[in-house]
């Protein structure tokens, strides 16, 4: 069963209360973001923002559902084309939605959009090194660690290194390159 549906930009206020409401929670894993971003306009701006991206055909957003209501997000994005044919995906989930296998059933949404979908070769995540449940999502949908990444984002107000984790297309005669 999906667990995930395409962003719109009518979600902007009630994704703008998830955040607002998990902002401490997940501010450990995210970059420093202003206010404005918690709010229901930072959020329809953000949203559009996304959606141009999705429209250029460089991301795919989706939100992340328990029982229809918003509970998280994950985004198939940094699509890039030709001989490379890859993306990366990120996602985050509310506190009280933790540890009841959500992200790993979005991930494989994304999987299946990606592979489905697209038809892209290859799908990358990076990780802080302390995110261990990430970690554990990542590798139960068949992710494999390929290495570290030193100062690799910004996050929490500092350089921070991640993992770096990779999955490959089951069907990769099926992958369309040019």
């Amino acid at each position: 069963m999906s667990v995930t549906r395409r962003l719109q930009i009518e979600d902007a206020s009630e994704l703008a209360a998830v955040l607002a409401a998990n902002r401490r929670f997940l501010a450990p894993w995210w970059p420093n973001r202003p206010d404005r971003y918690f709010t229901a306009e930072g959020q329809r701006a953000a949203v559009a923002d996304a959606l141009e991206q999705q429209a250029a055909g460089s991301s795919v957003p989706l939100l992340i559902q328990d029982r229809e209501v918003i509970v998280g997000a994950i985004t198939v994005q940094s699509i890039i084309r030709g001989a490379f044919q890859s993306c990366s995906v990120g996602y985050w989930l509310a506190e009280n939605a933790q540890g009841r296998g959500l992200a790993t059933a979005a991930l494989r949404d994304a999987v299946a959009v990606a592979f489905g979908d697209l038809r892209l070769h290859r799908m990358q995540a990076e990780t802080l090194v302390r995110n261990e449940r990430s970690h554990r999502v990542l590798r139960r949908v068949g992710f494999t660690e390929y290495g570290t990444a030193p100062s690799y984002l910004h996050i929490e107000g500092r350089w921070q290194e991640h993992l770096l984790f990779q999955l490959l297309t089951p069907t990769p005669d099926q992958v369309v390159t040019g």
